[in-house]
């Protein structure tokens, strides 16, 4: 060996010893588990976990479904910032920027993901070592630390309504929300629900087994999470607490005790607001490989606790809606941009699942009360709940509590702007390369548009920003009015909520929906411009002539890319 070798062989080892990190996760749970207060939950390896480690109770994953809620966790950032928050969509990064297993891979860290990746992101360079069902940190050079993300799909939604099924939990101990109607559907999917957590506590046991056995607990750092709410409607999808919060478990071994958060100790709990966007400068801060400065998040095991966490929901499959929402830990602020838009609207993959299908035949049959026909109706502009005494949030204090509202308000206006929301604009313009965007004005119209204060907004529907005409247009729509400007426009998109003003509230319903129909050949306007045109071919409903409807069926698909077949979907419904 030379003797610089030998020099550099001896500051290796004269180094501490980085930490391994090892994701425990899995899909579509919310803290329905032992150890975070759920008595019906059978979960004895999470619970055990717990015992040594420290739990999160109020941990948020920024969006309510998997792919907007991945893409916070792998980017760092916020998804409206880059664009990416509508489900199953695709952008970049933005020049410079890198994943953050990218930045471990950079800082000699071997790095696995065991399940899916599911991201609205352009994928750049080499992101993992290895991302298959086989990936596993024993695949790694000798002695080289690691992060290995091992993901269970057992508790996904799809699973809830998976038959035949053998239930353990009892139907008669599930307890049944304020919003979903008490009946044997209902009941047996929750019972479901809790069935495939118990599953998954037993998958995951293993994960630790294998560190266990390969001699590496005490070298390990292991985190566990959902990716969102439980896959029950009005949970996932929605930004409710219920849709957010989820149950996260940080273990730290004694021997990196110095990384360990000041209120650590084992079997505690933190009240501290954490979320996913806080996920990538914790690890990277955890693991020496340094913090970069375009992470919108905090390490959340130093420093200064935050005040609030933020979501949002965007496009869920194939419907549109905007809502934007904080949390402080107490109090859930939310604001609905589009709240003519009922919370309920007819998502395909939703509706394959017994409780949603039984919930709107009830509703259909005038057989709810005011907490359960809510989801079927449409939103007020605002909504603020105290979880700390209604747990189910039914009970709006938007009027009750001013006070209250005026300070996560303006909590909200500032996230907004700060952290650069573009998901104003229209989704076919997020994809538009060098389109000039100013958040603070075109946000200014959507506010005026969504509060339903005063008449509509005619002072956008000429201006030169196609965004600021959007939600002019749009604050017509809200208010059950035409804009009058169907069908010219420069912008696709505005013509498409152009039609759907004239189609809705109008006179010339045949030439609306005929601009509907061009607009939604996806072949020639791309799968985001076709999904809002038929969209509003949809609201129209026999408004449209019956023998414009009938040629939707033959408008091509939106194509292979993500979120194309949500295109097929909207066709279904219209013919």
């Amino acid at each position: 060996m030379t003797r610089r070798a030998f020099l550099a062989a001896g500051a290796l080892a004269a180094q501490p010893k980085r930490p391994n990190i090892v994701w425990i996760t899995c899909e579509d749970m919310g803290p329905h588990i032992g150890c975070f207060g759920d008595s019906f939950a059978k979960t004895p390896v999470l619970d055990g976990l717990a015992a040594h480690g420290l739990r999160y109770k109020r941990c948020w994953s920024n969006a309510p479904v998997c792919a907007p809620a991945r893409t916070t966790i792998i980017s760092g950032m916020y998804p409206p910032a880059l664009g990416a928050e509508h489900m199953r969509s695709e952008v970049g990064m933005g020049a410079g920027r890198k994943m953050f297993p990218q930045l471990l891979r950079d800082a000699g860290y071997y790095t696995t993901n065991n399940s899916k990746e599911d991201y609205n992101l352009t994928l750049t360079g080499r992101v993992w070592d290895e991302s298959s069902p086989k990936a596993h940190w024993r695949k790694r050079s000798p002695g080289q630390p690691f992060f290995s993300v091992f993901n269970h799909v057992g508790t996904h939604e799809s699973q809830i309504r998976t038959r035949p099924h053998e239930w353990k939990h009892s139907f008669e101990g599930v307890r049944v929300p304020a919003y979903h109607p008490d009946t044997p559907e209902v009941r047996q999917d929750w019972a479901q629900y809790y069935d495939n957590i118990e599953a998954m506590d037993v998958w995951a046991g293993g994960i630790l087994k294998q560190l266990a056995d390969d001699g590496l607990a005490e070298d390990t750092i292991v985190f566990f999470y959902s990716d969102h709410g439980s896959g029950m409607p009005r949970n996932k999808r929605w930004p409710y607490d219920s849709g957010l919060r989820v149950p996260l478990i940080l273990s730290v071994p004694e021997k990196f005790r110095g990384l360990r958060p000041a209120e650590y100790k084992p079997g505690a709990e933190t009240t501290r607001p954490i979320s996913f966007v806080d996920l990538a400068p914790t690890v990277l801060r955890l693991t020496g490989a340094g913090a970069v400065p375009y992470h919108q998040g905090v390490d959340f095991t130093a420093g200064k606790a935050r005040e609030y966490v933020f979501g949002f929901r965007g496009r869920m499959d194939e419907r549109y809606d905007m809502v934007r929402t904080a949390f402080d830990g107490r109090y859930v602020y939310i604001r609905n941009y589009m709240p003519h838009k009922i919370y309920g609207q007819r998502i395909d993959y939703m509706f394959q699942t017994p409780t949603t299908r039984v919930w709107k035949e009830m509703y259909d049959a005038g057989k709810l009360n005011a907490a359960q026909r809510k989801f079927w109706e449409k939103k007020p502009f605002e909504e603020l709940y105290d979880v700390s005494k209604d747990r189910d949030e039914v009970v709006n204090l938007a009027t009750a509590e001013q006070r209250v509202l005026a300070r996560m308000r303006k909590a909200l206006d500032e996230w907004i702007v700060t952290s650069g929301d573009r998901g104003f604009l229209p989704e076919a313009e997020l994809h538009l390369e060098g389109r000039a965007y100013d958040v603070t004005r075109v946000k200014g119209m959507a506010d005026k548009a969504a509060s339903l204060t005063g008449p509509p907004p005619v002072d956008g529907l000429r201006d030169s920003d196609s965004a600021i005409r959007y939600w002019a247009v749009l604050g017509h729509v809200m208010r059950g009015k035409s804009a009058g400007l169907m069908p010219a426009d420069a912008s696709p998109s505005v013509r498409a909520v152009a039609a759907e003003s004239e189609g809705c509230f109008g006179k010339d319903t045949r030439g609306a929906a005929e601009v509907l129909l061009e607009l939604g050949d996806a072949s020639k306007h791309g799968p985001y411009v076709a999904m809002l045109a038929l969209n509003a071919l949809s609201t129209m409903g026999e408004r449209a002539p019956a023998d414009v409807r009938a040629k939707v069926k033959f408008l091509p698909d939106g194509g292979k890319g993500r979120g194309g077949s949500y295109v097929s979907n909207l066709k279904k419904g219209i013919v």
